[in-house]
């Protein structure tokens, strides 16, 4: 990767990480002819890019491929011997990754956007030092009018003996192959997609909780039927537990649960969430205001320093690609654009890359209830196999849920459970963003034979 060297300058704005709210700003904010640079001390993407949404989805997509192949008996395909080489798979999704980050930063240099390899560390609101990763050495010091915060999360690990030899969600991509057995901590969303993943290529998984259901958060009956799912498909489910011991032996680890429990894997993998990456910044000189751990912003992402802003899983707002995307868009608008406006975080769509997906927009039955009353909401929802499964032997459903406002007909919440759901929710986001009612819903023409026909055929 070649990196432009740029001499000590005064900038217009300073973007502090190369992620995707980063980029977005930085980008907008050079066509407006604002004179730009980013800091950035890893690969030019950020955690979607990099080590996030589309390596994942590139194993999604080799997971679910296996899962077809072994269950396509019934549409008279055959398969004597199916072989699964995860070397290749991991290194082929390397090289995406690279040639990705290369498109970003090819992006970069044709708006003239000057780039310095390494980290910010804020001397002042005014200043900021270009450190090594080490933050013994300081490469350079850059002044500039705005700084645009855009550094990202950091998974969250448990403090307990052992599990300095854990995974993350940061580490999977960078290994060498994949192992025959795995425990993962954590019910989110990462927890659950990576579980899917491993145990469609074939390898053991348990999942360990410290709640009772999965993906809090979403609505209840997506989630159970989730539950339902992964446990039919071979997942081992352990909930209301905890790890409280990890001994290594040669080649798996011993695991001690506050129950007693023990059981062995190769590996684990901790995705128990994450947290806003901060260490290096030496924000605690600029005095930000703080919201907990995440940084405090107004409506326009300015915190309490005038010249100071912050996006992306770095504030306390939906920790979404498309969110961070849009925060640096607006920003850029607003303070080089000249254009007023926010975002509305109303009806963001949402998806877990399960097997099957799971995706939702809206209200869940549970908030709806809370804000408007029991009596005042109507639920519709149906249940059924896939017609894409009607000759695999799998215990397979969709489950398609609309929640409606009674008083207004306003469908308020929209939710799926199954195959293609990611893909369905998207145009049901538009829907709802624009006030449709249920009725509007039925009058609707439904296509046949589809899964997202359910959604105008539902009374």
């Amino acid at each position: 990767m070649i990196i432009k060297k740029t001499l000590n300058k005064q900038f217009d704005l300073t973007v502090i990480g190369a992620g995707s709210g980063g980029l977005a700003a930085a980008k907008r904010a050079a066509k407006y002819g604002a004179k730009v640079c980013i800091i950035e001390g890893d690969k030019i993407g950020g955690t979607c890019v990099i080590r996030g949404c589309v390596p994942k989805k590139l194993m999604v997509y080799a997971a679910n491929s296996r899962k077809n192949i072994l269950n396509s008996n019934g549409y008279g395909l055959t398969h004597e011997q199916l072989s699964f080489n995860s070397k290749y798979l991991l290194k082929s999704i390397r090289n995406e990754v690279d040639r990705l980050s290369e498109l970003h930063l090819n992006a970069l240099e044709k708006l003239n956007i000057s780039i310095f390899k390494g980290w910010g560390r804020f001397k002042n609101k005014n200043e900021l030092d270009v450190i090594t990763s080490d933050k013994k050495n300081i490469l350079k010091t850059i002044s500039g009018e705005k700084f645009l915060i855009s550094v990202g999360g950091k998974p969250i690990k448990l403090n307990i003996p052992g599990s300095e030899f854990s995974w993350s969600s940061n580490d999977i991509f960078e290994l060498e192959k994949l192992p025959k057995s795995i425990l993962i901590i954590g019910g989110g969303y990462i927890a659950c997609e990576f579980a899917c993943i491993f145990n469609n290529l074939g390898i053991h998984v348990t999942q360990l909780l410290r709640s009772n259901n999965l993906l809090n958060g979403f609505d209840f009956d997506l989630s159970s039927s989730l539950k339902e799912t992964m446990k039919s498909s071979g997942v081992r489910l352990i909930f209301n537990d905890e790890l409280i011991k990890i001994q290594k032996k040669e080649e798996f680890f011993d695991f001690i649960l506050n129950s007693g429990q023990k059981f062995n894997a190769e590996s684990f993998l901790y995705a128990i969430g994450r947290e806003p990456n901060l260490d290096s910044l030496n924000i605690q000189e600029l005095k930000l205001k703080m919201n907990g751990k995440f940084i405090e912003v107004n409506e326009f992402n300015q915190t309490n320093q005038s010249n100071i802003f912050a996006i992306g899983d770095v504030v306390d707002r939906p920790n979404l690609t498309p969110v961070a995307i849009e925060q640096g868009r607006v920003f850029a608008d607003n303070f080089y654009g000249n254009l007023k406006r926010s975002i509305n975080f109303e009806y963001i769509p949402k998806a877990v890359f399960s097997n099957p997906e799971i995706a939702t927009v809206g209200l869940t039955e549970k908030e709806a209830n809370n804000l408007y009353g029991n009596e005042n909401i109507k639920i519709f929802k149906c249940k059924f196999k896939p017609m894409s499964d009607t000759f695999k032997n799998i215990n397979s459903k969709c489950l398609l849920k609309l929640v409606v406002n009674k008083s207004n007909d306003k469908v308020i919440g929209c939710h799926m459970f199954g195959e293609s759901s990611a893909e369905i929710i998207q145009m049901a986001s538009i829907a709802l963003s624009m006030g449709v009612t249920k009725k509007q819903f039925d009058s609707t023409m439904a296509l046949h034979p589809t899964i997202s026909e359910e959604y105008v055929t539902m009374y």
